[in-house]
């Protein structure tokens, strides 16, 4: 007798070696100092580190969140722009999945946003 735990043949765990980035977004929320990041990643047997970084274009990076060890294999996180008086421009996020050293990490991947000026 075969038993299935797993519905769907593609949230099989996998071994460390097998775990990536599947996919990164990032969304601004309409107060523009908040973005909203998905970051799914293949399931895991072992868990993961992640660390994602968001940059302005001229270089200042203006957010950073670690994870360690994470649970899930389907995030969803909020990151709030800091340090700047006013959001508007254009943002480059990076996602980097690492187990021991993130030199060099085992994934990464990159999204950009753009955040409008505020209405007047």
């Amino acid at each position: 007798m075969e038993i299935n735990l797993f519905n769907d043949p593609n949230l099989v765990p996998q071994p460390k070696d097998k775990v990536k980035i599947e996919e990164f977004t990032a969304t601004p929320y309409p107060d523009r100092y908040r973005v909203k990041v998905g970051l799914k990643i293949t399931p895991f047997q072992e868990r993961p580190n992640l660390l994602i970084v968001a940059h302005r274009n001229d270089g200042k990076q203006v957010s950073d969140l670690d994870i360690i060890a994470t649970m899930h294999y389907d995030n969803e996180y909020t990151m709030h722009i800091r340090g700047v008086d006013d959001p508007t421009g254009d943002y480059t996020l990076t996602a980097e999945l690492y187990y021991e050293t993130r030199n060099p990490p085992q994934d990464k991947a990159l999204a950009s946003i753009s955040i409008p000026a505020e209405d007047a």
